[in-house]
């Protein structure tokens, strides 16, 4: 058998272990818990508020485009901080390559500049 073949028969092995662990885990865990339903448990819940009464209303998707947002320009934060410990590594090409990305990021960003996305009110 070649070492390559020994390899992914190896991750193979591992991949059926582990999904044999959840399987069984899963499989104790319906068996141990209480099972006790209840119509209130399947009520659609939002925010910590019931969707029953006047009080209820869906929210807007501004709020998740800005959490969107959030998660994007974190991202570039986690891109940009390695790039700043390394840059003479990088040299010219790895200068443009980040500037350029951070020229995309800036375009999503007045992109939801021009939608009103970043207004609260």
């Amino acid at each position: 058998m070649s070492d390559l073949l020994r390899d992914y028969l190896t991750v193979a092995i591992f991949g059926l272990i582990g999904a044999g662990l959840v399987a069984l885990l899963l499989g104790v865990g319906s068996l141990l818990r209480p099972s006790r339903p209840q119509p209130e448990k399947y009520i659609a819940y939002e925010s910590g508020v019931d969707p029953v009464g006047t009080g209820w209303g869906q929210s807007q998707v501004r709020y998740y485009i800005f959490a969107l947002l959030f998660v994007m320009f974190d991202v570039e934060a986690v891109f940009i901080f390695p790039f700043a410990t390394r840059v003479d590594a990088y040299g010219w090409f790895g200068l443009v390559e980040m500037v350029l990305f951070i020229v995309i990021l800036a375009l999503g960003l007045l992109y939801a500049w021009k939608k009103k996305v970043l207004r609260w009110v």
